[in-house]
């Protein structure tokens, strides 16, 4: 297991340093989430001896089950939430995350706008819009992104730090990186969650701050 991951991780980083290179950006401008959701702590000690710091999960009550021994043994891991976040969850998340990708709807950013001073911890957040509008997926709609951003900063008193995307699967993920980056660029936002194992080489060439690896890494769960 520990070899095929290491194989993953190190062509990984260096498909990210190519597309990096194609688009004429450096390196350090893309940070890399290797998403850790469902596996075990064997298969992350691993990645984690590599070095690699900055890891996804998609469910607070199994990061919280798995991650802060892991945390405590190797300095400077970063957790990112980049699933959906329920608002009872909260203050649990904002204890363990750096980072919460899925900032999606009032209720959360009312949430997250009395859980956060109170922590006294500064958390990425990302506003997830639905570039697809697709009923099943979490996110704003395109054409509400601008006022649920608004919102956020004036109702709610959270900095958002960028925005995070999820295209559809059965449809090209550039029309919808782009869009995401156009709304990003509009509302003063720096940072852009975009692109997975299969599409983060396009994300790289329309801005993402910020890929989503996992079974590219870790191999299929």
């Amino acid at each position: 297991m520990s070899v095929g991951t290491l194989h993953g991780l190190a062509a990984v980083e260096q498909q990210i340093a190519q597309a990096c290179r194609d688009a004429r950006r450096a390196r350090d401008s893309v940070t890399l989430i290797a998403v850790s959701k469902t596996f075990e702590p064997d298969a992350i000690a691993p990645v984690l001896a590599a070095g690699q710091r900055v890891f996804g999960e998609n469910r607070v009550q199994e990061a919280k089950a798995k991650w802060p021994p892991l945390i405590t043994e190797h300095a400077g891991t970063k957790l990112h939430l980049i699933g959906p976040l329920q608002s009872n969850k909260v203050k649990e998340a904002v204890a363990l995350f750096d980072a919460i990708h899925s900032v999606d709807r009032p209720s959360l950013a009312e949430a997250l706008g009395k859980a956060l001073p109170a922590s006294g911890r500064a958390i990425e957040l990302f506003v997830q819009v639905n570039t697809g509008e697709e009923p099943q997926k979490a996110g704003v709609a395109p054409q509400e992104a601008d006022a649920f951003i608004a919102a956020c900063r004036d109702q709610w008193g959270l900095t958002i730090s960028g925005l995070m995307c999820i295209p559809p699967v059965d449809e090209a993920p550039a029309p919808h990186f782009a869009l995401t980056a156009k709304i990003a660029k509009r509302n003063g936002l720096a940072n852009l969650s975009m692109g997975m194992s299969a599409d983060f080489a396009t994300a790289i060439e329309f801005g993402a701050t910020h890929v989503r690896v996992g079974s590219a890494i870790f191999g299929h769960r």
